[in-house]
């Protein structure tokens, strides 16, 4: 059983996204919170499995909130759900820990299966943040070669609602939590693909 815990200062969000996951077999959500500082607390407490975070948060931000729990509980995975899409943001997550980062336009499917990949130590990025991760690593170098050098891999999902052609969250098997004090994270170059693609919700 996956314990979750959802941030975000929207009730309207909060209580759709906690909905949710509450009709997930092998999921509970244990609290909520609508500010990073309650989420904080709530993790401490509790000790749930995955925190889903949203950055922009009344009081204390996402990324301290996220800096906070890492520190005072590592075995807890921070994965990000946000409206924020851009270099600074994702590099900023990945180095106080968070273990993944999801665009809120991401489809139900792809939410549930990032829940479950960072729960079992793994890492999840949503479009176009695995090519910043990569070319935050190691600026200097060529794009091919990152390319070449990284087995990250997307995971595809059937959705009627969108283009087969749609880009996908990439997900990874390791711990990305070095980079808060490495230029480079090591996983980056040992990527897998650990999604279940046949999340389906209770009926």
């Amino acid at each position: 059983m996956i314990r979750a815990l959802v941030v975000d200062d929207h009730p309207l969000f909060r209580d759709g996204l906690t909905g949710l996951l509450q009709t997930v077999d092998g999921i509970e959500v244990v609290d909520s919170a609508g500010d990073g500082e309650t989420a904080v607390r709530r993790t401490l407490e509790l000790g749930p499995d995955v925190v889903l975070m949203d950055l922009n948060l009344p009081g204390t931000s996402g990324l301290e909130a996220t800096r906070r729990i890492v520190a005072g509980a590592p075995e807890t995975a921070v994965l990000v759900l946000t409206m924020v899409d851009d270099d600074d943001s994702v590099m900023a997550a990945l180095r106080v820990g968070a273990r993944g980062y999801l665009l809120k336009g991401a489809v139900q499917e792809e939410v549930l299966a990032a829940v479950r990949t960072v729960a079992a130590g793994g890492a999840v990025f949503g479009p176009g943040a695995a090519a910043r991760v990569l070319r935050g690593s190691n600026p200097r170098a060529p794009s091919e070669s990152m390319s070449r050098q990284s087995r990250t891999t997307s995971h595809t999902y059937s959705r009627s609602s969108r283009s087969e052609t749609a880009p996908r969250p990439h997900y990874a098997s390791a711990d990305f939590s070095s980079a808060r004090t490495k230029p480079r994270p090591r996983s980056s170059t040992n990527a897998v693909n650990t999604a279940d693609p046949d999340v389906r919700p209770r009926t």
